[in-house]
Formats: structure tokens, sequence, C-alpha cells
């Protein structure tokens, strides 16, 4: 959906082919971590105006167990938000709205594959998973676990993001409370979908620590976490970009943002171009996205890496960096300006 409205405003006529049934995509149970920049772009889109979105003004970054920590301002980059949490089925609405608004197509029931194509000049896969054989794969051997808990003091807008033996733990913002991604190994998994409220609490606080005091919690949902990603996001009169093309681990918050750069560049590419599936095109698009999407899977996946290990030498290295970050504001805010706005911070 906002792929077809990012092509209407670059003068491109596209239509909407869902497996589903229209409304199920609604009932997206997720939270979504949008970067400063994804919310220009959707502001552009038409849809950020009236979206329940909590600001995050600062991100504490830290590991549990070792010392350094680095911790990322707005106010240090002028700006009034490093990011913005919502829940994903406002933004889906706002967005089907939006597409209704603009008279474009939408085929429900309708799932389009690979060699469906032949009577389009362009297709576009922007939903799903990549396809096997496709591209590289990674199973970290780890579930998130999602939920939103209360808290007993205000959080200030400040996001967390806590390394731990267990995995990452991010704590963001959202309304007056937490939305929760507390990752944990496949092995204990239903040991720790079965706990209670109070008792899920209690794992939560160890993981996390005293800063805050969780007193309320929501049911917890729980996926699998990966790496996957196509080798080429680009083929004959075909383009794969969002999950189709890369689905990320969400340490840091990468995924969305990541496709929401994809939809921009499509549409401006595609927007200048007389035949839109010309194999020029699709490469200069492939082009210009592959060192944002380089980047933005490398740094995921060595973040996993980089902290797994409880390794004692190791442990006191992440810390060094840590706390190198923080003593330069320099570096810092090149790092807070690339999760911003991806590869466009790069010198």
């Amino acid at each position: 959906m906002a792929l077809a409205l990012a092509l209407k405003l670059h003068g491109v006529t596209a239509e909407i082919f869902e497996a589903r049934e229209r409304g199920a995509v609604r009932h997206d149970a997720r939270v979504l971590a949008l970067s400063d920049g994804a919310r220009q772009i959707l502001d552009w889109l038409g849809v950020w105006c009236g979206l329940p979105a909590t600001a995050i003004e600062t991100i504490h970054i830290s590991q549990r167990g070792g010392f350094g920590r680095t911790v990322l301002r707005a106010a240090e980059l002028e700006g009034k938000a490093l990011g913005w949490v919502l829940p994903a089925s406002d933004l889906i609405a706002a967005l089907d709205t939006a597409v209704s608004a603009a008279g474009i197509a939408y085929h429900e029931h309708a799932k389009v594959g690979a060699g469906d194509t032949a009577s389009f000049p362009l297709t576009a896969f922007a939903e799903g998973r990549v396809d096997p054989g496709a591209g590289k794969a990674r199973d970290y051997g780890q579930h998130a676990v999602l939920c939103n808990v209360s808290v007993a003091e205000p959080h200030h807008n400040v996001a967390w993001e806590r390394f731990t033996d267990e995995g990452p733990l991010a704590l963001l913002p959202l309304g007056a409370g937490y939305s929760v991604v507390l990752t944990c190994a496949d092995a204990v998994l239903d040991e720790v979908k079965s706990l209670d409220d109070q008792a899920f609490l209690a794992l939560l606080q160890r993981r996390f620590g005293m800063r805050h005091r969780f007193t309320a919690t929501t049911p917890r949902l729980a996926y699998p976490l990966g790496l996957r990603y196509r080798l080429e996001t680009t083929g004959e009169r075909q383009v794969w970009l969002g999950n189709a093309a890369q689905t990320l681990h969400p340490v840091a918050g990468q995924g969305f943002n990541l496709a929401l750069r994809d939809i921009w560049e499509l549409a401006q590419q595609l927007g200048a171009a007389a035949d839109p599936g010309a194999p020029e095109v699709l490469a200069a698009y492939a082009r210009s996205r592959r060192a944002d999407r380089r980047g933005a899977i490398g740094f995921t996946d060595l973040l996993i890496d980089g902290f797994a290990s409880d390794f004692a030498p190791l442990r006191h290295m992440r810390g060094a960096g840590l706390l190198a970050l923080d003593l330069l504001p320099a570096l810092r805010s090149f790092i807070a300006q690339r999760m911003i706005f991806g590869a466009r911070a790069w010198p």
C-alpha cells in the first residue's frame, strides 16, 4: 500500500494484489519502531497526521553484566525525535484509507507468483518471505516475545536496548507504557510462554534491571527470528522489496525502515522512467539501494554475533566500544544519523 501511494505521487499507476481478504491486513498485532526518516516518508505519503505515535527522544544502549553504555539524544541532532513507536494496525488502517481515497485498484484473494507477471510492465513483490533458493538464510535459534507493559514511573520518551546473555531486550515507549521485544532461545520458549503475568514480569525485571518497575503486561505473542535475504532484488520486469527482499532480526529496529527507504527510491526511479520495467531502470534502482541494504543486513547480524558471547575479554571490548561511542559526539551523531536515514548518512 505504501509503494502504491508513493508511485501515484510520482505519476505511476499501480494496482495492489493481496492474497488475503483486504480487511485481514488491519489485524496486525505488532508494534513498529520507526526512524524519523521513516516518519518523513510517511508524512510525504499523507498518512502520518493523526497517527497515535509516541516519540523516542533518547535511546539508552547497554549490556547486562558489563561496563559501558551509550546514550543517543534527539536534542544533539537538533530534532524532536530519533524515532517513533506505534501499533502496526493503526498505520495499516491509515494506508488502507489513503489507498481508497486515491482510487488505487485493490484486488483481494489474488496471489501473484513469479510466473504470473507477463502481462505487467513491472511486478513488485512487497510482502511475504524470501523464496527458498533465491538468497541466503540464517536461523538465530531465537524467538521474539512481544507484549506491552505498564510501568510505575513515566518513561520520559526513553527507549532501551539492553544486551543480555539470553539475547537482546528492547523497551520502546508506547503511550504511557512500553512495547517490549524480549529475545529468548528456542529451547526455553515454551517455558517463557507458560509463565503467568507475574512470573513473566519478574523475568522481565531480571533481564532489564531496576531502572523501571513493571506493573502489568498484556498477553504475549512469539515470532521466530532469522535472517533471510535475496542475493538479487531485481529480475526480468520484477523487483523485490520489504520482507520479500530481506527479513532482519528486530534488534535496532531496521527492517520496516529499510523497506520504506526501498519504496522511496523505487518510486523516484520509476517516476522518471518511460518504461518502469526496463533493465537499466531496475539496475539503477538496485545500485542505489545496495549500500543501505548491505549496511542494514550486516549491522543487525553483527550486533547479534557481537553481543552473543559471555567471554569476559569480549564483554570488556564491547563495554569499551559503548563507552568510546558515548565519549565521541561526532561518531555518536553519525551512528544516530545512520539509523535515522540509512546510507544517506554516509559521507
